[in-house]
């Protein structure tokens, strides 16, 4: 079992910059893939971020060169730097983890979420 706190989000003016993080729990941190998931109101949960056991990252086009996904294994943490952010990233932001190798992008892959962490951009 996983456990997923985030922490970090918050309110922030367009153009401004947040950076996430997720503690995990447990031994296995290091062999799991990460990933980060945001949810706007009235909208599905989408695929925002995702970094392999490896290091390998992968990100969706709309936060491509504005957020980076990396990762601490020796702290048990997956962080989100999310800079130029824009108003409609204004969304609910999760952590999610799963034992599968590669990249994963598809919610119903990852096992364990976090609560999720609010984050406000104002325009």
């Amino acid at each position: 079992q996983v456990q997923l706190v985030e922490s970090g989000g918050g309110l922030v003016q367009a153009g401004g910059s947040l950076r996430l993080s997720c503690a995990a729990s447990g031994r296995a941190f290091s062999t799991y893939t990460m990933g980060w998931f945001r949810q706007a109101p009235g909208k599905e949960r989408a695929f925002v971020a995702a970094i392999t056991s490896g290091g390998t990252t992968y990100h969706t086009n709309s936060v491509k060169g504005r957020f980076t996904i990396s990762r601490d294994n020796a702290k048990n943490t997956v962080y989100l730097q999310m800079d130029s952010l824009k108003a409609e990233d204004t969304a609910v932001y999760y952590c999610a983890a799963t034992p599968r190798p590669g990249l994963v992008t598809r919610s119903g892959s990852f096992d364990y979420w976090g609560q999720g962490t609010q984050v406000t951009v104002s325009s």
